[in-house]
């Protein structure tokens, strides 16, 4: 069983927002084989605990104009690591130096990227 439909565009969405606010090292993983929980991680990098609330901030704003309300939200006081549970897709935005230390693409390395669209190329389209 792959990831659905929906939780690959909402992925999109919410990687398209995370890139708005020019975070780094954005993938989706399709852990939809390994959770019965969600379908599809996101993470994204964030500079500075002010860069992980900002990227925070635009994903939940870009979601919720797509009728999605984050089920959780764990971290952002700290903003070193946030977690935004929303059903189909989980959304993970680290500090640079957390996304090195626990480094989650290893940890989940069986599971399938999801494609994302390259959004630098977008926004030098237009």
């Amino acid at each position: 069983m792959t990831a659905t439909d929906r939780a690959r565009e909402l992925a999109v969405v919410a990687a398209r927002a995370s890139s708005e606010k020019k975070a780094e090292e954005i993938i989706a993983l399709d852990v939809s084989e390994q959770l019965a929980l969600t379908d599809v991680f996101l993470i994204a990098t964030g500079g500075n605990e002010r860069h992980v609330r900002a990227i925070v901030d635009a994903v939940e704003e870009a979601l919720h104009a797509e009728g999605v309300k984050a089920v959780r939200r764990e971290g952002f006081q700290q903003s070193r690591w946030v977690l935004i549970d929303f059903g189909d897709i989980v959304v993970h935005v680290q500090h640079s130096e957390d996304r090195e230390f626990y480094a989650l693409e290893r940890l989940w390395r069986d599971c399938p990227v999801v494609e994302l669209p390259d959004f630098d190329a977008e926004s030098h389209a237009e």
